[in-house]
């Protein structure tokens, strides 16, 4: 300290004499200042250069949350200075505090110190310039606050590698980082200083003062020692009867005087070439010219390293770097741990910490985020942050920030990039699929079993009086019906889509188009009855299986000018079961086809269905021995029902996890229970007579035409009277009035049989 004030008030005297001076001890970094300071040179490195030591140091203990504590006064405040600058011109490093220890601290100072580092309790790391009376009483108040263990020193060379600092406070000073320029001890000093006695040198005015403080004795009357201390024999002998170390700025003297000396002897060597002693060249130089050859020295020092100064004086920075260690001896000494020559050499296996404590400390104000978190800084505290998981669908792009992932992707587990949505579709050992499978294996069985029967007895009554074209027809749709379950839960491709457009409303359409052309057929007769007894047209089977088809072929030209509009394709659906969890999502591979489009395919086969219900109804008091009106109303009925309820359940599951199960095996199962109710009342019937009665497969006696209207007059008569009498006693009026009505009959007339009906 004392080294760079005095060298600040002699820069003034020489600066303007512009004589150039050479340092051995002067380490103030505002001293670089080539402006200010132009014919200052050092052998020293300035404390810019253990500032950016220091710095290297915390960076690579990985803390980046220190404190700065300084004396005050211009080494304190410099350094604190060029560290804070290089920390921020570097990043990486943020100062927690900027604390100073006053010239005359009050009493308790120290203590308050301590309070306010531990105000930053994550800022353990200490950066100290201070001087070493103010480090041991920093110490000290460590101690006595119990924060034993807790600061991580970093001491300037200040500290070095002293001992006074650490007297009596070796536990709170363990492990503190210090650094000291690289010097090596003189060996040639050390034999001429041992052998200085009261004698041999007499020119140091000084040598008689530490000759009195180096043995604790007293030269004569005159001394300077006041006291009753022993008197000097003058026999004494540094080193043998006192403690003797180098001083450590020694190597640094005798760098400055060689460095001058080296400038002075070239110089005389390109001025006075041959020429003993001072020539008259060298007489009138100026300093800029011996500040040339002062500056472009390069030599060999005592230490065995160049001597060299870079364009602003400055001798390049070589540091050793030590740590307070206790050793398994219980002894604390200080260890070469490493060295800094313009870049930081580090032993981090060298280091030591709190006594049985392996791990390496942390100085940090945030703890790393953890994989998928981003970090969210401290308003200016760019050491300090929040983590912030990534949420949904979102990833760690970078240390910052979180993007969405693609949409047909989501977050992997760590959340730090993106992987595909796994593609699902309907597979076919899943319960939902399982039980419309079987549904429609039962319903296919059954369906064939009836059309093998009626195949083998195509002609016995039963199955003529059942209409056998219109059967077939029938027993097809219902086959389709059944079938379609297949080609809905067999994985969606370009085929699959194909067939599901042509065949899903084309099973209900070959039913209900032959459904309603069977009830409009009867509607027709016993109408046509009521008025004449004329034969409605278009009542053959011919007639009735062009009708038939006509209807159908409405419903394949739309399927056609659908594929023409529309041509069929597979999509992946990754929005239905988009579910907030990410891990949960799906894309559902599917056909692409509406809701809206499901319905207009299947709207057609509806309307059919509903007009066959119409025409039902109106036929539900023709006489049951004449046609098949009543099972086909109770059929379309029951089939009304099933698709009532089929609606809200399809499109009240649209916004379900489940939706593409749920509507998938609702459809399945709704064509099948309509084809099953068809099956179940127009067919196992007949088929229960032929099988298991065929004693009543016999042949009903024929009727004509007049018989069929006056059945028609008598079911109108009914109508009227209903209102009148119990039923029981309309029924046998209309039972006896066709009796009477039949057995009178003379005349024949075209006679149709009940197939015909």
């Amino acid at each position: 300290v004392f080294e760079n004030l005095f060298s600040k008030l002699s820069l003034s005297l020489f600066s303007s004499l512009q004589i150039p001076q050479i340092s051995y001890a002067s380490t103030a970094p505002e001293l670089s200042d080539n402006t200010r300071y132009d014919f200052f040179s050092r052998v020293v490195p300035p404390d810019s250069y253990q500032a950016q030591a220091m710095l290297d140091i915390v960076t690579a203990m990985g803390w980046n949350y220190v404190t700065t504590l300084a004396s005050e006064g211009n080494y304190g405040e410099s350094g604190v200075e060029a560290f804070v600058q290089i920390s921020r011109e570097m990043g990486g490093v943020c100062i927690a505090q900027s604390l100073k220890i006053p010239r005359e601290p009050r009493p308790g100072e120290f203590d308050k110190i301590i309070r306010r580092l531990l105000e930053t309790p994550h800022a353990r790391a200490i950066i100290m310039f201070a001087n070493e009376d103010d480090i041991r009483r920093v110490l000290d108040a460590a101690k006595r606050s119990n924060q034993t263990g807790h600061f991580l020193w970093v001491g300037s060379d200040s500290w070095g590698s002293k001992i006074s600092p650490v007297i009596q406070q070796e536990r709170v000073a363990e492990g503190a980082i210090t650094i000291l320029p690289k010097r090596a001890t003189v060996e040639a000093f050390d034999r001429y200083f041992r052998s200085r006695s009261l004698s041999n040198n007499r020119r140091n005015v000084w040598f008689a003062e530490f000759w009195e403080e180096n043995f604790g004795c007293k030269l004569g009357m005159h001394g300077k020692r006041p006291g009753s201390l022993k008197k000097c024999t003058g026999l004494e002998k540094v080193g043998r009867d006192s403690s003797y170390e180098q001083e450590g700025k020694v190597q640094f003297v005798m760098d400055a005087v060689y460095a001058m000396a080296h400038a002075l002897h070239r110089m005389h060597r390109d001025y006075c070439f041959g020429y003993p002693g001072l020539c008259p060249r060298m007489s009138n130089i100026n300093g800029k010219e011996l500040l040339g050859y002062v500056r472009h020295v390069n030599f060999n020092g005592s230490a065995g390293t160049p001597v060299v100064f870079n364009q602003n004086g400055d001798a390049p920075g070589r540091y050793d770097i030590f740590q307070y260690q206790i050793t398994n001896k219980s002894t604390a000494e200080y260890k070469v741990i490493g060295q800094w020559t313009n870049k930081l050499h580090l032993n981090v296996d060298a280091m030591r910490w709190r006594t049985g404590d392996p791990t390496l400390p942390v100085s940090v104000c945030s703890v790393p985020c953890q994989m998928g978190e981003r970090k969210k800084i401290v308003k200016g505290v760019p050491c300090c942050w929040h983590c912030e998981r990534c949420e949904g669908y979102h990833f760690q792009a970078s240390e910052f920030s979180c993007e969405l992932c693609p949409y047909e992707q989501r977050p992997d587990r760590n959340r730090t990039g993106c992987i595909p949505i796994p593609i699902i579709k309907l597979e076919w050992h899943s319960a939902w699929a399982a039980i419309p499978v079987f549904v429609a294996v039962l319903g296919i069985l059954a369906t064939s079993f009836v059309v093998v029967t009626f195949v083998r007895y195509n002609d016995t009554p039963i199955v003529r009086a059942s209409g056998r074209e219109m059967s077939y027809v029938l027993l097809t749709g219902i086959f389709l019906c059944y079938a379609i379950t297949f080609l809905m839960i067999a994985a969606p491709s370009l085929a699959i889509c194909s067939f599901r457009r042509v065949f899903l409303g084309l099973g209900m359409c070959f039913s209900y188009a032959a459904l309603l052309t069977k009830t409009n057929r009867i509607h027709r007769i016993f109408e046509q009855g009521k008025k004449s007894v004329a034969a409605p047209r278009f009542i053959s089977p011919a007639s009735q299986l062009v009708i038939t088809f006509s209807l159908i072929s409405v419903q394949l030209l739309g399927v056609f000018v659908w594929f023409a509009v529309d041509p069929p394709h597979t999509v992946v659906d990754y929005g239905e079961q988009r579910t907030s969890n990410p891990e949960k999502a799906r894309g559902v591979l599917k056909c692409d086809i509406s809701d809206l489009s499901l319905i207009c395919s299947l709207g057609y086969s509806i309307l059919l269905m509903v007009t066959c219900t119409v025409y039902a109804i109106k036929t539900r008091g023709v006489p049951e021995t004449f046609n098949e009106a009543k099972p086909i109303g109770f059929t379309m009925y029951t089939t009304c029902i099933i698709w009532l309820a089929f609606i809200p359940i399809f499109f009240g599951t649209a916004q379900s996890a489940e939706r593409m199960y749920i509507q998938t095996t609702t459809l399945t199962i709704s064509l099948s229970l309509s084809a099953s109710v068809s099956l179940g009342m127009l067919y196992m019937p007949k088929v229960y007579v032929i099988i298991l009665h065929p004693e009543q497969n016999v042949p009903k006696r024929k009727r004509s035409f007049k018989a069929i209207v006056t059945a028609a007059t008598m079911s109108g008569n009914l109508v009227q009277k209903g209102s009148d009498r119990p039923n029981g006693e309309v029924k046998t009026e209309l039972c006896e009035s066709m009796e009477t009505n039949t057995s009178s009959t003379k005349t024949t007339y075209v006679s149709y049989s009940n197939h015909a009906i």
